[in-house]
């Protein structure tokens, strides 16, 4: 499995949004969304404001790959489920990184219906 460098998880990590692409069943890219990303520690997370209605989310069940682009970094990914276990730091690093934003915002991401859709982005070779 590949991992990110420094740079990679710095320049991704402190982007203010990240454009994402899930891979067709035909091998080609959906068409971009941008969405939030966080960091925690040497990963990289994102999730779905609307939970699992969410079209480009549903996307990224099919293949479960497809590519990312933030901060001057264009990456092929995997979507991993993050599960629940670090949940409180996924929200924490919201909260943080995108805390000049209204507290509405901020808590449309803090749902449990957006936490149940955490993916860790997991880059490929």
């Amino acid at each position: 499995m590949s991992t990110w460098t420094d740079d990679e998880l710095t320049r991704i990590g402190d982007a203010e949004e990240l454009r994402i692409a899930s891979l067709r069943e035909d091998g080609s890219l959906s068409s971009r969304r941008t969405i939030w990303v966080v960091r925690d520690g040497d990963d990289l997370y994102v999730r779905s404001v609307n939970g699992t209605a969410s079209d480009w989310y549903r996307a990224t069940r099919v293949r479960r790959e497809g590519r990312i682009r933030a901060g001057g970094v264009e990456k092929d990914v995997t979507f991993a489920d993050a599960g629940r276990e670090h949940e409180d730091r996924i929200d924490a690093a919201y909260r943080a990184k995108y805390a000049h934003y209204s507290a509405s915002l901020i808590g449309s991401v803090t749902t449990g219906r957006a936490n149940a859709t955490t993916m860790r982005l997991v880059p490929r070779a």
